[in-house]
């Protein structure tokens, strides 16, 4: 096989593993890495642990031991170059005898950042990779807006409409897309509800597995408005614990500095308006229902735009068959 059907090799692995821990890790990036003999067998495979444990490179070293010395290393983000709560991955790849990096990202950030740099001067062959790894995308997006990346989800009928005229909602959507909606809250920081939602529904906001246990990662509870409430309103959210925001900037700002770097807005029309309104949505999740309802409760609770021209405009990014539904993906253009 051709050194570069090796690294593209080694870098899916290398993405496959940081899949694992995307929800886990933040403030720190969910990365993967991988680590080859000189000749190409993997060695060692490893993925970011939570805040405060090894990086991605040094659970990679740690598999492949001894065996690394001369060894090469795919990594879907630059290693980072600088002291926080664990050492800098750059100086444990020399350390471990590395003799070839290969990455995909650069960091963006200003403190650890400079990795592939100094790697360079210490006489390692270093190479950026051409592409996209599709777990940071999140977290890039976020660095570059200094927020929370926003991804909105909702449910809607073929025609548009969230909800029935009488206000009956449950289930627009079936069983298989439900159950893809838990597994996605596990790989979020926090799930957002308005204080209309959380009144209305008295959502626990949890991430549950189809027997109705609890994923082992949680995203953080989040509430936004001014309205006060109660356990009687909202037993679930009390007996749970959540956190209560008085507006969407707020929010952001507060959770931005509390480590939450991907966001998954679930709230009602007034909430998924107001964060179009403030330019906030940065991807859509639109599961799809094949119902028609000819009238009832949209998904938006008023006009965005009053023409065409000034739509708001995303590309696909995927989509997904869940039974009958369909789960359509969309990044903002």
């Amino acid at each position: 096989m051709a050194k570069e059907d090796i690294v593209r090799a080694a870098l899916n692995t290398a993405v496959e593993a940081s899949d694992k821990v995307v929800g886990t890790t933040s403030p720190n990036p969910p990365v993967g890495a991988v680590i080859l003999s000189p000749t190409g067998d993997i060695l060692g495979v490893g993925a970011t642990q939570p805040p405060g444990g090894p990086h991605a490179e040094v659970m990679a070293l740690a598999e492949a031991g001894d065996r690394a010395q001369g060894g090469i290393a795919v990594v879907t983000l630059e290693p980072c170059n600088h002291y926080g709560r664990t050492g800098p991955c750059s100086h444990a790849l020399l350390a471990a005898g590395i003799s070839e990096l290969y990455y995909v990202h650069a960091d963006p950030t200003s403190e650890a950042a400079g990795g592939a740099a100094w790697l360079t001067q210490q006489g390692m062959k270093v190479q950026q990779l051409p592409g996209e790894v599709p777990t940071l995308r999140a977290w890039l997006l976020a660095q570059e807006l200094r927020r929370p990346h926003v991804t909105l989800k909702f449910a809607q009928t073929l025609d548009g409409f969230s909800a029935a005229c009488d206000g009956t909602s449950q289930w627009i959507t079936g069983e298989l897309a439900r159950h893809h909606v838990h597994q996605d809250r596990c790989r979020r920081d926090a799930i957002v509800v308005g204080t209309g939602t959380a009144r209305a529904d008295n959502p626990s906001l949890t991430a549950r597995t189809p027997d109705g246990g609890l994923y082992p990662h949680q995203p953080r509870r989040v509430v936004i408005g001014h309205r006060r409430l109660s356990a009687q309103d909202c037993p679930h959210l009390h007996r749970l614990g959540f956190e209560q925001y008085p507006d969407i900037p707020t929010a952001l700002s507060q959770l931005w500095d509390t480590g939450v770097r991907d966001l998954l807005v679930e709230g009602g029309p007034t909430l998924a308006t107001a964060f179009f309104r403030l330019g906030y949505v940065d991807a859509i999740q639109a599961y799809i229902a094949p119902k028609v309802l000819g009238d009832g409760l949209s998904t938006i609770s008023e006009p965005l735009s009053s023409t065409l021209s000034g739509a708001h405009c995303f590309h696909r990014s995927g989509y997904q068959l869940l039974g009958e539904d369909i789960l359509v993906e969309l990044r903002k253009k």
